[in-house]
């Protein structure tokens, strides 16, 4: 890598650690920068992603604490119920190639912009609600999510978003600490997993980690600081799902 490498790679990761902790699908960035300017094969890429992931999430997660978003009351379901998906996840990652996935994450993603966009008032929500659903469908729902997070992570924020504000009503911004606590927690898990079996580069990972985090903290501190930030997080969100459609359809 050149000099200049180094420091697009940081910056990128800091621009991904932002999107991460305000929606999601940071990754798309990360993983560009990963195959296209490091050059590492799509396995290794994926497993090196997840340190960035890891030190995004413990940022983020810091970021809201600190700001007094993270509310883990009654969540403990959730959170085993992704974390364990995610295990056997990242199991079926080490097995095979996630090329194989993209055609089914850009329908994905066409499907998720339709929700969003349709009725917005359910996003706009101040504080916590009832359920829309019984409690063991939502347990099955983010046990999947959480499979989902593990084999591939693109856009796993974004579809965590949705379930916990459209399923379990949480406010947007309280969503968004919850979802990164949680993919803190079973990321740690999976670069572990990837380590073990060789597919993950180190040196560029930290790299891009030292980024990551400092998006994922000066992020979650500015949005946890200020009211009517839901608003903002949701067009954010519509933004991101847009762009992410164009680059995914090769529009840009």
């Amino acid at each position: 890598m050149e000099w200049y490498h180094y420091l697009i790679a940081l910056g990128g990761a800091f621009i991904a650690g932002s999107i991460n902790t305000l929606a999601g699908n940071g990754s798309v960035i990360t993983l560009s920068i990963l195959t296209e300017l490091v050059g590492l094969p799509g396995n290794v890429a994926n497993g090196t992603n997840r340190i960035g992931v890891l030190f995004n999430g413990i940022g983020g997660t810091w970021g809201f604490f600190r700001g007094r978003k993270l509310v883990l009351k009654g969540t403990g379901g959730i959170v085993i119920c992704v974390v364990l998906g995610a295990v056997a996840g990242g199991f079926i990652a080490i097995k095979i190639s996630d090329a194989q996935f993209m055609t089914i994450f850009k329908y994905l993603m066409i499907g998720m912009l339709i929700v969003v966009i349709i009725h917005p008032s359910r996003w706009m929500i101040e504080q916590k609600m009832s359920a829309l659903v019984p409690e063991w469908v939502t347990y099955v729902i983010y046990f999947i999510l959480g499979i989902y997070g593990g084999l591939i992570q693109m856009g796993m924020g974004i579809f965590f978003l949705a379930a916990l504000v459209l399923l379990n009503r949480y406010p947007m911004i309280e969503s968004n600490a919850l979802k990164v606590f949680v993919v803190t927690i079973y990321t740690l898990l999976i670069v572990a997993l990837f380590h073990f079996r060789g597919m993950v580069e180190w040196p560029v990972g930290l790299l891009m980690g030292i980024g990551q985090f400092a998006g994922g903290w000066a992020t979650a501190r500015t949005i946890s600081k200020y009211p009517g930030m839901n608003k903002v997080a949701y067009y954010f969100l519509i933004a991101i799902i847009l762009l992410s459609l164009a680059s995914l359809f090769r529009l840009v």
